[in-house]
């Protein structure tokens, strides 16, 4: 049976269109999405003061749904700038720098060690983790400056960053907006995000050999990496807390050894008591809250207990930095499902399953819909939302705009779910857009404009051959 669509859908679905306009202006949304909390508000309401104050209760309401999301990457940075100031990154990465002895090693090697960094520090603060130790020796080894920073972004903020699985950040924004369980677009994103990480990163391997054979090859150098490394404003990079200091060699092995063994402690207990989403986040919450704290107190010693609250205050302020422009977009997107009730009580037409499944539900009964083009389509979107150089900002739009699609197709709601999220986080996460590149980029002191040319081709090749991909899988 056909839904009845209201104006209230059609002033959603405008909104929508808005959004993703202005994000092809590269403008920001977050004026739009609130306007669009007042305007349906009013619609639904009928009241001037309900919908004022509906727009602060979807402030409330996302930030509810967030908080656990801002709260593990605040925490997590955090830890991050406390072990760079006790020098405890440099022995935990020196081990490995002993197996780059090529450029194509160095390349693989440091690419990996991000990804596997980034899943459990989240890539700024894991560029500044590794990036200080490695670089000289990728460098030296002969992998240019800017090599090394295509490695260590397309690896973290693309494959790592893309797919979330420890910290889970990504795909809990997605499968909200999507009303799914994480579990299901978590699984449903592996494929698509090795076939993206696999295309990508090979593509850009081979074209930096041919263009450094050839002779084409740019280094993008704009400063030292000393000078870059000192670059205060590279999240996870400041310590908040004054002058570098260092613990006895006896000490850095000691927690060398222990911060890996606690993290892999973690993984192998998610899989034991079958711990997934906000339990799995808690438990790595939890363990980098306890390394920050004995860290900081061996470390700064009588002045532990005060160094501890500043590393923490760094660490949400680093947070809700990222997460500032999130908030208002998620507040609108999340009208789309169950937020709508929970703001603006039962002002729904009578029969609606919510804004966005009665939208899917029209469109399947007046639209042709195939695999192909709803996955051509949640590619678009997502690199669209992308393009305000967040990544997080517009992925609640792509999970919405997939559950739409899955209504009409009926069935593929987490491979859709999964790809615009992959597309969304691989342009605005920090591979494509310059302004988004700032962290790779100043560690390696290369030009993020330069980083961003170097990862075009790869990235634009990867999205073309993921959506495919997901075209069979929808």
């Amino acid at each position: 049976m056909a839904v009845e669509l209201t104006a209230l859908h059609w002033v959603y679905l405008a909104f929508i269109v808005g959004i993703i306009g202005f994000m092809l202006m590269r403008r920001d949304t977050s004026i739009v999405c609130i306007a669009g909390v007042f305007v349906i508000g009013l619609l639904a309401t009928e009241s001037l003061s309900d919908s004022i104050s509906g727009i602060f209760n979807s402030f409330i309401y996302a930030i509810k749904e967030l908080i656990g999301t801002i709260l593990i990457i605040s925490v997590i940075v955090s830890m991050s700038r406390v072990l760079i100031a006790a020098g405890i990154n440099d022995v935990m990465i020196a081990p490995l720098t002993r197996f780059l002895r090529s450029p194509a090693l160095a390349y693989w090697g440091i690419g990996i060690i991000m990804m596997v960094t980034s899943w459990f520090f989240w890539p700024s603060p894991g560029v500044a983790l590794i990036g200080a130790v490695l670089l000289p020796v990728a460098v030296r080894v002969g992998l240019p400056a800017l090599g090394a920073a295509m490695a260590m972004n397309l690896f973290g903020h693309g494959i790592a960053l893309s797919g979330d699985y420890i910290i889970q950040g990504a795909p809990k924004l997605t499968a909200d907006a999507a009303g799914l369980p994480i579990t299901d677009v978590m699984q449903a994103s592996v494929p698509l995000v090795i076939v993206m990480g696999l295309v990508t990163t090979i593509a850009a391997f081979w074209f930096m050999r041919r263009d450094m054979r050839l002779g084409k090859w740019r280094d993008g150098i704009v400063a030292t990496a000393e000078q870059a490394s000192d670059d205060s404003t590279v999240p996870g990079t400041g310590s908040g807390t004054g002058a570098t200091i260092q613990l006895s060699l006896g000490l850095r092995r000691m927690f060398a050894v222990l911060i890996p063994l606690l993290f892999a402690g973690d993984v192998v207990a998610m899989f034991m008591f079958d711990l997934q989403g906000g339990d799995a986040t808690a438990l790595i919450g939890g363990t980098a809250i306890l390394i920050l704290l004995l860290v900081s107190l061996f470390a700064h010693r009588n002045a532990g207990l005060e160094k501890t609250t500043s590393y923490l205050i760094d660490g949400f302020i680093f947070g809700f930095k990222v997460f500032g422009p999130v908030i208002p977009i998620a507040a609108f997107f999340y009208l789309g499902d169950s937020g709508f009730t929970a703001i603006f009580g039962d002002a729904l037409p009578q029969g609606s399953q919510g804004i966005v499944n009665d939208l899917g539900l029209a469109l399947a009964h007046q639209a042709p819909m195939n695999s192909a083009v709803a996955s051509a389509t949640l590619t678009t979107v997502g690199a669209i939302t992308g393009l305000d150089g967040s990544g997080f900002s517009g992925i609640s739009l792509a999970g919405s705009v997939a559950h739409l699609f899955a209504v009409a197709l009926g069935h593929g709601a987490a491979t859709l779910t999964s790809l615009g999220q992959i597309a969304a986080i691989w342009v605005g996460g920090g591979t494509l857009v310059p302004w988004a590149l700032i962290p790779a980029a100043a560690i390696c002191g290369v030009s993020p404009f330069e980083l961003a040319r170097r990862n075009l081709k790869p990235v634009l090749i990867g999205l073309v051959v993921t959506t495919i991909v997901a075209m069979f899988l929808v």
